[in-house]
């Protein structure tokens, strides 16, 4: 049966962020989500973990300067010092509220040396989190919505997580992002599932709710059911007013 995540970057952002907890139990959400969650506070979020039951999966590692439109830093050249303070924000937080996954996010750079740079703090990550349990992830992001982004495709992380050689580092398969960059969601999901570590989903292209757009979900919900996965998928969607009124497709496409 498909079980879901709710993304409390996109989802209840209308709402205080344990607020949006409890949201999320009551809509049915099997577990949450969230981007970058630093300057929250922490005993209050597990404290609502705690009284819904639900499982945070995953966070983000830090963009950087947001401002001069950074977003992530460790593939970039020259900020391997801040890469992996912020690697080590993300991991004191996740052990704090007993995150499972860290998407590390790359950052907007390309070429060898950025690759390069890439793996070597990966590899950084993926020894911290040898002995706490903690799975760390890379997503590609699609060339419109994120043009500069080092990480454009699925064959491209899976080649870097080859290269890293850890057991620790999987792929976050976004079905938004894949879609967009090179589509074949079916086979790819089938080929790749060996190395996911989380699915994510939207729809195409808009970025809003499941049910509408280029992909159908009940058939792609129904492929990921087939080939055994069990864990959370994330529904992290635009849903363009109050999330609640969103949600119908929770009951059409299961």
């Amino acid at each position: 049966m498909t079980r879901f995540s709710a993304n409390l970057g996109f989802l209840w952002t209308e709402l205080p962020f344990t607020q949006a907890i409890h949201a999320a139990k009551t809509a049915g959400f099997n577990a949450v989500e969230c981007h970058w969650p630093f300057e929250l506070p922490v005993e209050q979020i597990k404290t609502a973990l705690n009284e819904t039951g639900l499982k945070m999966l995953g966070l983000n590692t830090s963009r950087g300067k947001t401002g001069t439109g950074e977003s992530g830093l460790s593939a970039l050249p020259g900020r391997e010092k801040d890469a992996r303070a912020a690697i080590d924000r993300a991991i004191a937080f996740a052990l704090q509220i007993g995150a499972e996954n860290i998407h590390i996010m790359a950052g907007n750079s390309s070429g060898e040396t950025a690759q390069n740079t890439f793996i070597s703090n990966l590899r950084y990550a993926c020894e911290k989190c040898a002995s706490n349990g903690l799975t760390l992830l890379i997503e590609p992001l699609n060339r419109h919505d994120a043009p500069q982004y080092f990480l454009k495709t699925t064959s491209q992380a899976v080649q870097i997580i080859e290269t890293v050689g850890a057991t620790n580092l999987k792929l976050m398969f976004d079905c938004y992002h894949v879609q967009i960059s090179e589509g074949d969601l079916t086979r790819r999901l089938t080929s790749l599932l060996p190395v996911i570590g989380h699915i994510q989903f939207a729809s195409v292209p808009d970025r809003g709710p499941p049910g509408h757009g280029e992909v159908n979900y009940a058939h792609i919900f129904n492929t990921i059911d087939k080939l055994g996965y069990t864990r959370p998928l994330g529904a992290e969607y635009r849903p363009g007013g109050p999330t609640d009124l969103t949600l119908g497709w929770m009951r059409r496409l299961t």
